[in-house]
């Protein structure tokens, strides 16, 4: 047995698995009456916590180790700290630690990920307490990260439907049970805590900014959650902030019902929403580190190169050698946004994980030119110029795909990397599905 795992995964997992399914039951009961799209609630949740599981059990028993493990032991051995060294416990935990000796032994077990890896590093400071929770057993741990990073899933599906109430099943779908994002999204990943804070800021941004309700929490909510992003996977806000910023600029050119000045003012407050967000990121340009606007596209260039490298056994894709310069990038965009979409496609299958993403990625691609066809693709820009959510989802998810798709080029960590974009893109195909029967009176069913 991986010395990592314990009699007690088998004995104490059930038990949390219980505990979950306890609270998802007491919730739904407690909301559904008045909030119908709770009857999901609880199934969103176990499905999650099987997502979490099954990564578990991907990475011990068919990868042998890796970042879900690793991210584990790290934090499993700092938490026991607090047994052998409380200071060294609020050192490693709170504290800075670079450069610090910290008395780690057989019993505490020895960390993979150190301080100096400032994102790693932070997913073990959120893992700390978690695992302690979790007796220090990797699937009790899982599960309630799982439900811990529920939370913002579940508030990004509530706000979907404020706009859209008729669509809960479909919304349903897009944020809690695409299997890329159960599956790399539910457990001791960054990908779970990323997903999760996308999730929360969306739903804050929107309460705040887009209707107006100036709570405390809601502004709470936003710096707790682009903080995380921002510790974690500060690229994420490249794709974020702006659209954000375009979602609030594109609403209040919706708001003024005079045709003319609507006319006349349109470019002139997209405008100021696009400096707005470009002045965001350079201002930001400290907390990005080497993603700030200043390096981001070379950076792009290197990481492409370093990821089509032979170590990667061939499990990469190529969508040609381009330059730093924007016009080199842009002329790469269309297949970028192809690849970080819908690829790996069925042709690039290696491997059962490939397999499994490449399903799921050509069922979303005959959706999508489904709908293309049927909008006859200059209806698909004036229905989501029309609707500021939508807006929204596709110019963050297009211009995440783009991001990823342009930098990435190794397929293990495509399927993984991608999935922030997904559940916008999933619920904007949906949205825009509705709109176009609410303007044709034609059902389109798929």
């Amino acid at each position: 047995m991986n010395p990592l795992l314990s009699i007690f995964d088998v004995l104490l997992t059930p038990l949390y698995i219980l505990g979950a399914y306890a609270y998802g039951y007491y919730v739904t009961k407690k909301n559904i009456r008045t909030n119908p799209e709770y009857a999901y609630f609880t199934k969103g949740l176990m499905v999650r916590i099987i997502g979490a599981i099954a990564l578990g059990l991907v990475y011990f028993f068919y990868y042998s180790g890796g970042d879900t493990t690793n991210y584990f032991q790290t934090s499993s051995a700092y938490a026991k700290l607090i047994l052998t060294d409380v200071n060294d416990f609020w050192i490693g935990w709170l504290g800075d630690g670079k450069g610090y000796y910290f008395t780690f032994d057989d019993f505490t077990g020895y960390p993979v990920y150190t301080p100096r890896d400032s994102h790693s590093f932070f997913v073990v400071r959120l893992l700390i307490p978690i695992v302690t929770l979790g007796y220090h057993t990797y699937f009790s741990t899982a599960v309630l990260v799982a439900c811990i990073t529920y939370g913002g899933l579940w508030k990004l599906y509530q706000t979907f439907l404020q706009e859209f109430p008729d669509l809960k099943k479909e919304f349903a779908i897009a944020c809690l049970f695409i299997p890329s994002c159960v599956f790399w999204g539910s457990g001791l990943m960054k990908d779970s805590f990323t997903l999760s804070a996308v999730g929360w800021f969306t739903y804050a941004f929107y309460h705040f900014f887009i209707k107006k309700q100036r709570k405390i929490s809601y502004g709470l909510y936003l710096l707790i959650s682009g903080f995380i992003i921002l510790a974690i996977k500060p690229y994420i806000f490249f794709a974020l902030l702006p659209g954000s910023i375009l979602w609030l600029s594109n609403n209040i050119v919706k708001k003024i019902n005079h045709g003319f000045i609507r006319f006349m003012v349109t470019p002139i407050i997209l405008g100021i929403g696009g400096i707005t967000g470009y002045l965001a990121l350079e201002n930001m340009g400290d907390n990005l580190g080497q993603y700030k606007i200043d390096n981001v596209l070379d950076k792009a260039v290197v990481t492409q190169q370093d990821m089509k490298a032979e170590y990667y056994h061939g499990n990469s894709y190529d969508i040609g050698d381009f330059d730093a310069s924007l016009g080199s990038i842009i002329t790469f965009a269309p297949m970028a946004i192809f690849s970080g979409i819908f690829r790996p496609a069925l042709w690039d299958v290696k491997n059962i994980v490939m397999l499994i993403s490449s399903l799921e990625n050509t069922y979303l691609l005959i959706l999508t030119v489904f709908l293309l066809i049927k909008l006859k693709i200059f209806g698909f820009f004036s229905l989501i110029r029309k609707n500021p959510m939508l807006l929204f989802c596709m110019l963050f998810s297009l211009f995440f795909a783009f991001s990823v798709g342009l930098t990435v080029a190794n397929f293990g960590s495509l399927v993984r990397l991608r999935i922030p974009e997904l559940p916008f893109f999933v619920a904007g195909v949906f949205m825009l599905r509705h709109l176009y029967e609410k303007q044709s009176g034609k059902k389109v069913k798929f």
